[in-house]
Parts: C-alpha cells; sequence; structure tokens
C-alpha cells in the first residue's frame, strides 16, 4: 500500500492527476545566487529530477513529462550545451537501474537531428530495455518545442493523405494526438512550473490544453517532496468542468 503524506492522505485517489508534466525552471539563477556557473545548478537540478521520479513512482502516478531541453536552448552557449548533454547521458546510465528495479518505462519526445550520438544511444538504450514496464512512464522532452511537434503531425498526416492511406474526411482531434509525439499518453492533467514564470515556453501547446496550471516560484534545485504534494493537492482542490458550466444550486438565499 502506497503510503501519502498528511498533505494527500485525505484526497481521494480519482482526484490526483494521472499525467503531471512539469517545466523545470530555475537552475541558473540558483547557482548565480550562490556565485556558481549555470553547469552546477544543472547538475543540482538532477537530483531534484531523481527526487521526483521515486516520488511519482511511488505515489503510482500514470506518467510525468519533465521539459529538459528546448528546441530554443541551442541557443545557450556551448559549454553549457555540452554540459547539459552530459548530464543527460550520465543520468540515463545511472538512473536505469532504478528504471529496472521501479518498474518504470521510459520515453523520449523531441526531434532525434541535432543530438548528439553518445546521448541518442543513452536514449535508445533506456527505451529498449524498459519498454515492457507498465509502471510510471517517465517522458523526457529532449530537443523538443511543440510548434515543431505539430508541423511534424501535419507532415505525416498529409503524407498519409497524399499516398491514399488516410481519407481527409476523417482527420480530426484524434487523428492529430496519435500523431504528435506523446502518442499513447494519456494528455496531461497538471502542469508544474518552477521559478516563477508565468508561461508555457512552447511546451505541450496541444496536449495541455485542459491541464491545471501550478506555478511556484521554487526553483527547481528547491523543488521538494512537499512542494510535489502541495502541487497535487492544489490540483485536487479545483473543480474542472472542460468547458462546461458548473451546476448551481436551486435554493435561493434570502
Amino acid at each position: 500500500m502506497t503510503v501519502v503524506s498528511s498533505a494527500l492522505a485525505s484526497i481521494p485517489r480519482d482526484r490526483w492527476p494521472r499525467h503531471v508534466a512539469f517545466i523545470m525552471d530555475g537552475n541558473g539563477r540558483w547557482a548565480q545566487s550562490r556565485g556558481l556557473p549555470r553547469a552546477a545548478g544543472h547538475r543540482e537540478g538532477v537530483a531534484t529530477v531523481r527526487q521526483v521520479v521515486t516520488e511519482a513512482a511511488r505515489l503510482r502516478l500514470e506518467a510525468i513529462t519533465l521539459y529538459s531541453f528546448s528546441s530554443e536552448n541551442w541557443k545557450r552557449p556551448a559549454d553549457e550545451v555540452a554540459a547539459l548533454m552530459l548530464l543527460c547521458c550520465e543520468f540515463l546510465r545511472i538512473e536505469r537501474e532504478t528504471m529496472l528495479r521501479e518498474n518504470i518505462r521510459f520515453r523520449r519526445i523531441g526531434r532525434r537531428e541535432g543530438l548528439p550520438s553518445e546521448v541518442l544511444a543513452e536514449l535508445d538504450e533506456t527505451e529498449r530495455v524498459t519498454a515492457a514496464h507498465t509502471g510510471l512512464t517517465l517522458c523526457l522532452a529532449l530537443n523538443y518545442g511543440s510548434r515543431t511537434e505539430i508541423a511534424d503531425a501535419a507532415r505525416a498526416i498529409a503524407e498519409e493523405v497524399q499516398t491514399g492511406r488516410l481519407d481527409p474526411s476523417t482527420i480530426d482531434e484524434t487523428t492529430v494526438a496519435n500523431h504528435l509525439y506523446t502518442a499513447g499518453l494519456p494528455d496531461p492533467d497538471l502542469l508544474v512550473r518552477t521559478a516563477g514564470e508565468m508561461r508555457i515556453s512552447n511546451y505541450l501547446l496541444w496536449q495541455i490544453s485542459y491541464a491545471e496550471l501550478h506555478v511556484t516560484s521554487v526553483l527547481w534545485p528547491d523543488f521538494t517532496t512537499a512542494d510535489f504534494h502541495e502541487a497535487i493537492r492544489a490540483f485536487a482542490s479545483r473543480e474542472r468542468r472542460f468547458g462546461g458550466v458548473e451546476v448551481q444550486s436551486t435554493t435561493h438565499r434570502m
């Protein structure tokens, strides 16, 4: 039986999110505030990733998606990009044992083009050895941009129409969703962004159409299990109407 904190114990399980997406912001600011290089903040952020993944698996969530490197992040200084790629390789090599032990399935979303061969090798191996796992799905958004994802989906659909494999009159939202990088995953119920920024940053634009947003001023390296629980608690407290209206009581107050 999963033991939960007092912040979650009173919340019915059907009010928990199935899929939590994270925008892990604040590594650079964390490092700079301590007089450290930005790479030190990213390394500290990896420790938070381990903590969040472990807790998500323990809570038996269905999926989490981590925005680890956007397609726009290539504009950062070359030494910072190199450090991020190295950290990705290290994380995957070290954490594969945990994924195997905890029945965690690993998935990557984003374009392969441009990623170093050593990063692709670690990604592919981690996907391969965890492919049959049935627990938490850990989805890593790497070299990812949502507009690019939607454009790639549109291109794939157009090619299927052109070759006669798809009738254009049958194209609907499900068709589009099935051609996104995230095909097969439930849409995120909850999007958590750290470091207080109030923007989406080209992340899962299609998938988060009805997600609840939770923005915290906590920098990602300082994000704790208690902060994670608070995000789930805040999610559970909201009424999700998906475009409908709340049923009003017929009782009139005097």
